[in-house]
């Protein structure tokens, strides 16, 4: 079984493309600080790529800014690509969903940022075209 939970920090925006046929593709990197510390005494901190696909890309884009503690789930995917003689490996969470970030309150010099979509009307469905659905 490919599950994997992943809580921490947004390292930038998620950054959102769309194919040439007009499938949304979202990616960015999740900072996710280990739970034990090094010899030196401090806790160290994983760097993870992460990939949103369809409409779940845009609702992360609109929800998620750098700095954002937030939490994914989806399955580790490994891509590998020869080029030159030289083969490249590249490692990334493919999200199949994902928990809203959590916002410092204002008085801590933060701006709270009003959500574009609400992405719980409609009883909590969320339309996405099985076309946008990596399965």
């Amino acid at each position: 079984m490919n599950v994997i939970t992943l809580t921490g920090n947004a390292v930038k925006d998620v950054e959102v493309r769309y194919t040439p046929n007009g499938k949304a593709v979202g990616n960015g990197t999740i900072a996710v600080r280990r739970d034990f510390k090094n010899q030196q005494g401090e806790y160290e901190t994983d760097f993870i790529n992460f990939v949103a696909l369809g409409g779940l890309s845009e609702v992360m884009a609109n929800h998620v800014s750098k700095g954002d503690k937030f939490g994914i789930t989806g399955r580790l995917q490994i891509r590998k690509w020869e080029k030159d003689g030289k083969t490249t490996y590249f490692t990334e969470v493919v999200v199949n969903g994902f928990d809203f970030p959590t916002k410092a309150s204002q008085g801590q010099g933060q701006q709270q940022r009003q959500p574009q979509d609400d992405p719980f009307q409609n009883n909590g469905h969320i339309d996405i075209d099985s076309d946008d659905l990596p399965f």
